[in-house]
């Protein structure tokens, strides 16, 4: 079962860790490596390691943990795989997050038959063996760089089997083979006006306790590092002068750390430690992207975000940075107002909607807030207000239409009212009879097939598409007739299953919502469709309001 370096690709490996405080930005930290090195020609993939003993996050609070994000494959992940993909335009998989639950879980199945021999199961050789095979299983693909992310901060007891098994892996990486990062903080301390470098030595020192000495710092800072500063952690730390970097907070939006660390050539030493060819690279759209969202020529949308967690960001993070790839799509500046659910329920859509100019409603699981989602989806509606559902967005507006607009009295999902005369949302199939709630919903990449006259195939311009899923309950086919001839029309279908994806109303001047979650597949580079059109439709509604064109 140990790992060894015999028959291993010949993968080259970063790892990232932190120090000090958590939330330092390791994840962006991580994926801006990934675009840079990327960009000068190499493979590279991408992982996370978890220290929390859930086997993913699926079963998380959004409150505890943020989004879960979902990769193509059906993983349900860490929200910094979002990060990842979006900075990298590299897709992950499975193999990109590993948790100490699944991590353990793996260890006990071994155990239970009898994989160990009898022997005596101990965290050391038989957990860190389990995750030394997590970390090369993302070099499967042989990719020339794989870049390894330790969740939570050096110190913490979790984390202690992660960095062991790393200190082994560099072991048997050999010289050049391997770089260990380690992210730091160096607070400014506003009364004595300096800078501190005290909490990065000490984080510094107790990596190294554990074994494990890194070759680069990057300090994560407010203001910039004075050469003093540089040479009292090179110093104190036992790293070179020029591997310290800085990481100071970008002014505009995360997408410009990537342009920073490459002014300081952070790839460059990188590929030289890894005794790799240093590459020309090319950053220039993605500098023209950035510059697009700093300054838009188009001035300002504002769309409301109608949801159950809007008081944590990160619950959302997705479908923000969704909207904000649409707004450089299109030339503006995405102001969100976040909408609590419930308290819309309370004081209705008159007055927490008024002024915006698109509605989006995105996913979620629970009965809380779901009579202020189907409001936002009725305030949209009635007042051709630009609307984007997306999961529970969609079934909200499903659910909507059949109550207001066929007349079908206490229309619901029987997910929140399973006594419903009419389900117009109901359970899947063969989700029925599961009782085990993690990881087993329907997730992953599915294909639908688009109608040609709908504004789905405008965004798409293409009629088969694959969108990724996390949802159990789904239109119910027995109302699709009925809606379609008051004019909700489904106007995408998965082939293999007849499952309605798209709902529109062609009457209306942009309402569209899916049932799958576009969010997870757009990139500042390359907005989503369904999010480009929602927020080209919201530019247009702000440009001439519907009671102006009608007037006219």
């Amino acid at each position: 079962m140990a790992s060894s370096r015999i028959n291993r690709p010949k993968t080259k490996f970063i790892f990232i860790t932190g120090g000090v405080i958590s939330s330092l930005g390791k994840g962006i930290t991580t994926a801006s490596l990934a675009l840079l090195l990327s960009r000068r020609g190499y493979s590279v993939r991408m992982q996370k390691l978890d220290p929390y003993l859930n086997v993913d996050p699926g079963t998380m609070s959004p409150y505890q943990h943020g989004e879960v994000y979902v990769t193509s494959d059906g993983a349900e992940t860490d929200l910094d795989l979002g990060h990842y993909e979006r900075f990298s335009g590299i897709q992950c998989g499975k193999s990109s997050n590993y948790t100490t639950g699944r991590i353990y879980s793996a260890v006990i199945e071994r155990e239970r038959r009898g994989d160990y021999d009898g022997k005596t199961v101990q965290v050391i050789p038989h957990v860190t063996d389990e995750i030394r095979e997590a970390i090369w299983s993302i070099a499967a693909e042989e990719p020339d760089i794989a870049i390894i992310e330790i969740g939570g901060t050096v110190g913490d007891i979790e984390s202690l089997p992660f960095i062991e098994a790393i200190r082994q892996m560099r072991q048997d990486l050999g010289r050049g083979n391997s770089v260990s990062l380690h992210l730091t903080l160096v607070p400014y301390i506003k009364a004595a006006g300096e800078l501190k470098t005290k909490p990065s030595q000490q984080s510094v020192a107790q990596l190294r306790e554990i074994g494990l000495v890194p070759d680069m710092l990057v300090c994560r800072t407010e203001r910039r590092l004075g050469r003093e500063h540089r040479e009292k952690l090179a110093l104190f730390c036992n790293v070179d002068r020029s591997l310290v970097f800085e990481e100071r907070d970008v002014a505009h939006t995360i997408y410009e750390v990537p342009l920073e660390l490459a002014k300081q050539d952070m790839d460059t030493y990188i590929l030289e430690h890894l005794a790799l060819h240093v590459r020309a690279v090319d950053l220039s759209d993605w500098e023209e992207m950035c510059q697009r969202h700093i300054s838009p020529p188009n001035g300002v949308v504002e769309i409301a975000v109608v949801g159950k967690y809007v008081q944590l960001r990160d619950a959302y993070k997705s479908i923000f940075e969704a909207l904000d790839h649409a707004g450089i799509a299109n030339g503006v500046r995405i102001k969100t107002r976040a909408v609590d659910a419930e308290k819309l329920e309370a004081e209705g859509g008159a007055a927490l909607l008024a002024g915006v100019h698109g509605v989006l409603v995105p996913g979620g699981f629970g009965d809380r807030g779901i009579e202020g989602k189907i409001q936002a989806v009725q305030f949209a509606r009635e007042k051709l207000y630009p609307f984007l559902g997306i999961c529970l967005g969609m079934q909200c507006a499903v659910v909507e239409f059949s109550r207001n607009v066929c007349g079908y009295e206490g229309a619901h999902s029987s997910e929140f009212a399973p006594d419903t005369p009419h389900p117009v949302i109901h359970l899947m199939s063969e989700q029925e009879g599961v009782t085990d709630l993690g990881g087993t919903m329907r997730l992953g990449g599915c294909e639908c097939k688009v109608e040609k006259r709908s504004k789905a195939y405008q965004a798409y311009k293409e009629q088969t598409i694959s969108e990724r899923h996390r949802h159990r309950y789904e239109f119910n086919n027995d109302y699709r007739e009925k809606l379609s001839k008051k004019g909700l029309k489904s106007t995408g279908v998965n082939p293999d299953k007849d499952l309605v994806e798209i709902v529109e109303l062609p009457a209306h001047p942009w309402f569209v919502a899916a049932q799958f979650h576009p969010e997870f597949q757009s990139t500042p580079l390359q907005s989503h469709p369904l999010f480009r059109d929602f927020v080209k439709a919201a530019r247009e509604r702000r440009d001439t309001p519907p009671e102006l064109s009608l007037e006219s």
